[in-house]
């Protein structure tokens, strides 16, 4: 390579690591306030529908929780009948305990087993319907699925190529634009309908979440990679009419009782026999 496209692609990938550690902490800053407030009891994340300014939404990307193919590093594409594992199932369970604190008005979902699984496991205790969509689909990487990363990363130039560059791939293999593409209109069409509410829950998949934050973010297709989304982490952007989307979370990972506020002296249980006004000791 010519020293002089060298240093052009050099300076490329410097300044998208650059670009991707400024979302990353622009991220935890915002999160930051964001826990604080709601700490001390402030409208911010735990406001309700009806306080909330009606051109704001709060935007949850959910990643569906782990399968037996994660672990094994295999590839799924699109394909039917990857469930939960018991693990996967134990983090969808444990995230909709620390959600609970969110007043989230609506689910909506890949259809793919593994992610319906995970929204059907977050929407029991509220009580909501989880409804599907397509367009959350996971990327359809053709004649790939079902292989594993570490054969391919050895074995295809391709599939090494296509990493490098998502932007194009084989005929069969829906690239990184045209995936983003899809999953925005997806969302866009979702966020029109009054009944998506303010507080809407999206599960989808790594690539899909990725794709949605580079869009928010104006990180380009092709550094979304370089985002890391685990499995049952949640992903949050505040959107408000023409204002800059704010991205409040990037693959985070909450614990029950994170979110919850702290207990107030009046609210904590009296112990059996202790008088008003008396110490316990």
């Amino acid at each position: 390579m010519p020293i002089k496209a060298y240093l052009k692609w050099l300076s490329s990938v410097v300044r998208g690591w650059l670009f991707v550690l400024w979302i990353y902490l622009g991220a935890g800053w915002r999160f930051c306030r964001w826990r604080i407030q709601l700490w001390y009891g402030q409208t911010y994340m735990a406001e309700s529908e009806n306080t909330q300014t009606a051109t704001k939404k709060t935007l949850l990307f959910i990643r569906h929780g782990q399968t037996t193919w994660n672990v094994e590093h295999r590839l799924p594409g699109q394909l039917p009948g990857i469930e939960l594992n018991d693990t996967g199932r134990q983090q969808a369970t444990r995230l909709a305990d620390a959600l609970s604190v969110l007043p989230i008005s609506a689910i909506i979902s890949s259809p793919l087993e593994r992610a319906r699984e995970t929204a059907e496991i977050l929407a029991l205790p509220r009580g909501l319907s989880v409804q599907l969509e397509p367009g959350l689909m996971d990327t359809n990487v053709g004649h790939w699925a079902g292989q594993v990363f570490d054969e391919l990363s050895k074995n295809d130039p391709a599939w090494k190529a296509f990493v490098r560059d998502p932007t194009k791939g084989p005929e069969d293999v829906e690239t990184f634009p045209q995936v983003q593409q899809r999953v925005v209109a997806a969302v866009n069409r979702w966020l029109e309908h009054d009944s998506t509410g303010n507080y809407p829950a999206f599960v989808a998949h790594a690539d899909i979440i990725k794709l949605l934050l580079a869009h928010y973010t104006g990180l380009e297709t092709a550094r979304a990679s370089s985002l890391s989304i685990d499995n049952a982490s949640v992903s949050i952007v505040e959107v408000e009419g023409e204002h800059r989307p704010r991205v409040v979370a990037v693959g985070w990972n909450p614990h029950p009782g994170w979110l919850k506020p702290p207990t107030t002296e009046s609210e904590k249980p009296k112990v059996e026999g202790q008088q008003e006004g008396e110490q316990k000791t």
